[in-house]
């Protein structure tokens, strides 16, 4: 799939995404994904940081509360619009602008440190974006990243549930395909089935790749793994938000941080 396939699948799916996301529907992202980012993420009070595939720019806004300056990249022009609104609602000297994770358009050593929320693995090339946010971070600086956990959200995922609904196991196949642009078709689940029936379903490209291969991609970009996370829901997190329980069987999501050589 080319760039720019993606990126016009991205723009299509960005208002529904931002309406809904700030409904309160992304439980999955609220109420443990990006909790558990924030809690290995380093001190950036102070520091120049660069947000990948910022979507609406929740996630990014939070950086921006911790202190750091904040820039931030999507490639579909009506997240970024949708960012730069909350930006004017609220000032937290966040820069947005519409750019390809791929092809980063800053000089190199720009920035202390990259962070990519969930948005590394719906790109054509994931080991060329790794090398083009190491190109830009200064030396001394970190990648922090989330993706789909690459052994336990294949391109085959099924949650097995009890006669009451409570996770029992996740079926997974399909580990060592190389998919690249395979279309997942969805909605927030947790949006009404009223809501859902006004809007058409997310289209998003997938491109899997191994774990093996996420670390190669780490090593040919020069940089250095200091921390993985595999979060899983707290008991108290599971009994309020029961979307998340399966999280406590195996983990969604894999969290990366990388170091660049000083």
């Amino acid at each position: 799939m080319e760039p720019r396939e993606v990126a016009a699948l991205w723009e299509s799916n960005a208002e529904t995404w931002t309406r809904h996301a700030r409904m309160g529907y992304d439980v999955y992202r609220d109420a443990l994904n990006t909790p558990a980012f924030l809690e290995i993420l380093p001190p950036i009070d102070g520091l120049n940081g660069l947000d990948v595939g910022c979507g609406e720019g929740a996630n990014t806004r939070q950086l921006a509360r911790r202190g750091a300056r904040m820039t931030a990249i999507d490639i579909a022009p009506t997240f970024t619009r949708n960012a730069q609104e909350a930006e004017s609602a609220e000032p937290l000297g966040i820069r947005y602008q519409v750019a390809d994770g791929m092809t980063l358009p800053f000089r190199d050593e720009s920035f202390n440190f990259v962070t990519a929320f969930m948005s590394l693995m719906d790109m054509p090339d994931p080991g060329l974006a790794i090398r083009e946010a190491a190109r830009v971070t200064a030396p001394g600086g970190f990648l922090q990243f989330s993706i789909l956990h690459p052994c336990f959200s294949p391109p085959h995922r099924r949650v097995l549930r009890d006669a009451v609904g409570r996770t029992t196991g996740v079926e997974l196949g399909r580990y060592f395909d190389r998919v690249d642009g395979e279309l997942d078709i969805w909605h927030f689940h947790t949006a009404p089935a009223e809501e859902r029936a006004k809007v058409a379903p997310f289209r998003t490209p997938r491109f899997h790749r191994t774990l093996s291969q996420w670390v190669d991609f780490l090593i040919a970009a020069n940089l250095a793994i200091e921390k993985l996370s595999e979060p899983s829901a707290s008991a108290e997190v599971a009994a309020q938000v029961h979307e998340v329980e399966d999280t406590r069987v195996v983990p969604l999501f894999l969290h990366v941080r990388a170091r660049k050589p000083t």
